[in-house]
């Protein structure tokens, strides 16, 4: 699945026509460039100026946030600056535009704050031209540049907003299909078999590898990364022998809590059997299984049961190339039971 950018990805081709349309000239580019020394001068006013108004209106200043990012904006806005009046207007331009759209519209600035402040930033830059060039030929030239430049960005920063509007409406939509899918399946029964294990509430085994394909089919739809995680309570058997299978159960059924609370919506939780445990992460990577999910299923189970720890092992598939489910499975296996294997020999070596 193409990333926001790469759908929006232009050519010199489209470049040059977009220009025409503007009516952009070579003498439009003579004059902005002319101008580039002079506006360098005011460049670090101009932006002062910029935002202290800018973050003299509340709602903008929340989304500015702290200094680091002001600071981060700031440095931004000269390079953009320095950008309208470089002279070089080509397919690397028009991607950075893209990208600055991107940004806006992840960070939350809505259309309307977004142009307000390319009004504001065109009005400084003209009046600071009109100062600078005065009452000049030149200056007539520049002002009829820079706006018909600003308006060649603004049209592709919003088709940033847009085209990412309609992939998260798709996106919703294919969620939301996959979702219903899921519920109708987990109150289905099958040859008279429920798909919940009574114990822990968690889906059965024998339905592991039937929600496992189907989130596989769906990640490779959307270019997606799938995580699966295999987890195993250490020294189970040790739990029951001490504290009687009442409180084995127990165990059992609080992990299995933890490992639902600790999900998503679109993950599964599976009693894969025994003491062992199975989780099927939607659109994860291997890092952000092992530094949210797991973090939490540990977070959680020290709250509750203090005295059981588990071993978990992790492995990504996609989101170019996918392994199947058996061969994840096997994998997912294999890592858990290393880092029980090296549990017990640091134990063993104190």
């Amino acid at each position: 699945m193409k990333t926001l950018l790469e759908q929006l990805r232009f050519t010199e081709a489209e470049i040059r026509v977009r220009k025409r349309l503007l009516d952009f000239s070579d003498e439009d580019v003579d004059a902005l460039t002319q101008c580039s020394t002079l506006v360098e001068q005011r460049l670090d006013s101009i932006v002062e100026t910029f935002y202290g108004i800018q973050t003299s209106n509340p709602e903008i200043a929340a989304l500015i946030g702290d200094a680091d990012t002001l600071d981060r904006l700031q440095s931004a806005q000269r390079r953009y600056i320095l950008d309208l009046f470089a002279g070089t207007y080509d397919l690397e331009y028009a991607n950075n535009r893209l990208r600055i759209g991107l940004v806006h519209k992840r960070i939350g600035v809505e259309p309307k704050y977004y142009l307000s402040a390319v009004y504001l930033l065109q009005r400084l830059l003209v009046e600071n031209l009109n100062d600078l060039v005065g009452q000049h030929d030149l200056s007539m030239r520049v002002v009829k540049a820079l706006d018909k430049l600003i308006y060649f960005d603004v049209t592709l920063v919003f088709e940033t907003y847009i085209q990412s509007m309609l992939s998260e409406i798709e996106a919703v939509k294919n969620r939301t299909e996959d979702y219903a899918r899921a519920l109708e399946e987990t109150v289905a029964m099958r040859n008279g078999e429920l798909r919940t294990d009574s114990l822990t509430g968690l889906t059965t085994r024998r339905f592991l590898n039937e929600a496992l394909q189907r989130t596989l089919k769906a990640a490779q739809r959307r270019g997606e990364p799938v995580c699966l995680i295999f987890v195993d309570v250490d020294d189970f058997k040790e739990l029951n022998d001490q504290r009687g299978h009442t409180y084995g159960d127990q165990v059992l059924r609080e992990l299995g809590k933890v490992l639902l609370d600790a999900a998503r919506g679109e993950d599964t939780c599976v009693r894969y059997g025994g003491d062992e445990f199975c989780v099927v992460l939607a659109n994860s990577t291997e890092d952000q299984a092992l530094g949210s999910y797991c973090q939490r299923i540990k977070s959680l189970l020290a709250e509750r049961l203090p005295n059981v720890k588990i071993s978990l092992g992790v492995v990504q598939t996609g989101p170019e190339n996918f392994e199947n489910a058996e061969v994840l499975l096997q994998h997912a296996d294999r890592r858990m039971y290393k880092e029980k294997t090296v549990k017990k020999n640091g134990l063993a070596k104190h």
